[in-house]
């Protein structure tokens, strides 16, 4: 139940027992949470009281509209796994030509974010390294993603007029790059957050979470609009379990042919009268996509989808 002297902030960050507030009027508070509420975690949207001008206790976690998680290595069946950010709107995925990517990889990504109801964006990194003749052999390999309606953008580090649209796609959006290592990720958050190493100094010296603030996931916002999270630690994400059906909403081109399958559970594997195999074979989905899909159906496991 609200109380009178309750105020509304968003979560910058979270680690131990304190979590970061940006209030309402631009402070950030160091807060502590109220007993019988869940942990909160990087992009919650909170209600809050003051205990003193620097310090306030979360009376309340509003609703989550998106939570990203982060896989439990242990892959235990009595583990859970963590979530580390909430709210996002828009997952990045970062590739580059060095270190290749695969296509099975990307559509993991894909797949995930489309299953939290996150946006997905594709950003191909480090094209400075890129001829002529290489590029347009990558373009070929990820025209079906333009094709079926992701936004691809080719970024470099090393030229400020390759991150324009970058720029672009993030306003207005609360994001997170994710992408295995090597890609640049870190390179091209630190062009996008010109005030982050700065921020994080002054954040340790307020808060006393000293060194640990360069080790949890951080929102900050970014200069043209939008909020960007920053998770170091952060290259792959989980949904926990998840069942065919659900994986398949995940291929945002199956859609039209879900549902009129021969067989209401039907798993579009090697089931006769599957709509969206014959779709394949008709050319309006690509085989590679659905042999993707079948390998990620087969890797599903009882505890957690990776």
């Amino acid at each position: 139940m609200r109380e009178d002297n309750d105020r509304q902030g968003l979560v910058l960050a979270h680690h131990g027992q304190t979590s970061l507030v940006e209030s309402d009027s631009g402070d950030i508070i160091r807060c502590a949470t109220r007993k019988n509420l869940p942990r909160t975690v990087c992009g919650d949207q909170v209600r809050w009281q003051a205990t003193n001008p620097r310090e306030g206790i979360i009376t309340s976690v509003l609703e989550r509209r998106t939570t990203l998680v982060r896989p439990d290595d242990r892959n235990t069946r009595n583990t859970r796994d963590h979530v580390i950010a909430a709210n996002i709107d828009q997952v990045v995925v970062v590739i580059a030509s060095k270190p290749s990517f695969e296509h099975g990889m990307l559509d993991r990504y894909l797949a995930a974010a489309e299953l939290i109801s996150a946006a997905p964006v594709i950003v191909l990194n480090k094209a400075d390294m890129l001829d002529p003749e290489s590029r347009a052999r990558l373009e070929l390999r990820l025209a079906v993603y333009r094709e079926i309606g992701y936004p691809l953008l080719f970024t470099s580090a090393l030229s400020k007029h390759s991150l324009v649209d970058l720029h672009q796609q993030l306003k207005g959006h609360t994001s997170i790059l994710v992408g295995q290592s090597g890609v640049g990720k870190s390179s091209l958050a630190q062009i996008l957050l010109p005030e982050a190493t700065i921020r994080t100094g002054s954040l340790s010296q307020v808060t006393g979470l000293g060194r640990h603030t360069t080790t949890v996931a951080m929102l900050y916002h970014l200069p043209d609009g939008g909020n960007l999270i920053d998770s170091p630690g952060v290259r792959d994400f989980t949904l926990g379990e998840v069942e065919a059906p659900k994986l398949a909403t995940g291929f945002r081109e199956f859609a039209p042919y879900i549902g009129h399958c021969r067989f209401h559970n039907c798993r579009h594997l090697s089931e006769p009268g599957c709509a969206v195999q014959d779709a394949v074979r008709a050319g309006a989905i690509s085989q590679q996509r659905l042999e993707n899909y079948q390998a990620l159906v087969g890797s599903l496991s009882s505890s957690s989808f990776r």
